[in-house]
C-alpha cells in the first residue's frame, strides 16, 4: 500500500525557475476549474492533462513534473492558455519542462530534425542545390503543361523581392506536386515573392525539442539571410 503524499516536506523549485523566465506564467492563479482539459487534444494521454499537471507543479511535485512523457505529446497549440480565465500559461510550463531534459533523452526523431536542420538548413536534409532544382523542374512542368501558367515565376534568392515565402522540407522531397497550388495562388494575385536558399524549411522542430541555442541559430541565419542579402520587407512562413 502506497504512502499518501506529505506535501509539507515538498518544494514547488521548478515552479519557481519557470516564473523567474515567464513572469507572467500564472500558476498560482489557476482555480482548478477544467477548462483547460476540456478543449486539449492531449488530455488523458500517459493519464495527464493540463489542469491535473497545473496542480502537480503547485503542489510541488517536481520529480513527477519532471518525469513525465506528457511534455512530448502536448502540442503547445495554445488552447488551454487561450481558454483560461486566468490565463495560466501552460504551453510555457511544456516548454520548459522539454527543456529540462537531457537532450539525449528527447524524442529522437524530433533531435533528429532539429539537427538536419541545424546542419542543412531544412528538417529533411535537403541539400540546397537539390531543393533549387526540384523547385525549378516542378515550376516548368507547370508552365508547359498549363497554358494559363506559362508565366508562372518561382525564383530561389531575387534580391528585392516583396516576400520572403517559407517552405515545409517534406513536400519538395515526398510531395512536389503539391508545391503547385500555393505558387499558383501568388501569381494569380501577382504576388512579388521569392524562396530564400538559407534555412528555407518553414518548420522547426529544434522549437518542439525546446533547444534554444538551436532554434536561435536557425532564426538568426535565416533573418541574417532575409535581412542582408535579400532586402525582403516581409516574410510569410507557412508552418
Amino acid at each position: 500500500m502506497s504512502l499518501p503524499i506529505e506535501l509539507n516536506e515538498m518544494t514547488p523549485d521548478f515552479k519557481e525557475s519557470v516564473k523567474e523566465k515567464v513572469p507572467t506564467a500564472n500558476f498560482d492563479l489557476c482555480l482548478t476549474c477544467g477548462t483547460c482539459t476540456a478543449g486539449c487534444p492531449a488530455s488523458e494521454l500517459f493519464d495527464m492533462d493540463p489542469r491535473k499537471l497545473v496542480r502537480m507543479l503547485v503542489l510541488g511535485m517536481d520529480e513527477e513534473v519532471l518525469k513525465t512523457p506528457w511534455a512530448w505529446v502536448c502540442t503547445m497549440c495554445t488552447r488551454c492558455v487561450n481558454a483560461c480565465p486566468m490565463k495560466v500559461d501552460i504551453p510555457k510550463l511544456v516548454y520548459n519542462m522539454r527543456n529540462s531534459w537531457p537532450r539525449d533523452k528527447r524524442p529522437k526523431g524530433i533531435r533528429g530534425s532539429c539537427d538536419q536542420h541545424i546542419r542543412a538548413g531544412n528538417a529533411m536534409g535537403v541539400p540546397t542545390d537539390d531543393f533549387i532544382w526540384t523547385v525549378e523542374d516542378v515550376a516548368e512542368e507547370i508552365r508547359e503543361s498549363q497554358p494559363q501558367f506559362e508565366d508562372l515565376l518561382v525564383t530561389v534568392d531575387r534580391k528585392g523581392a516583396y516576400m520572403a515565402v517559407n517552405q515545409n522540407s517534406r513536400e519538395p522531397v515526398t510531395e512536389p506536386e503539391e508545391l503547385g497550388p500555393l505558387w499558383k495562388i501568388l501569381h494569380t494575385v501577382k504576388a512579388d515573392w521569392t524562396y530564400p536558399s538559407v534555412m528555407w524549411a518553414g518548420e522547426n522542430y529544434c522549437l518542439f525539442l525546446a533547444d534554444d541555442e538551436g532554434w536561435r541559430y536557425i532564426l538568426e541565419e535565416f533573418v541574417s539571410h532575409i535581412d542582408n542579402t535579400l532586402k525582403c520587407p516581409l516574410v510569410v512562413n507557412t508552418e
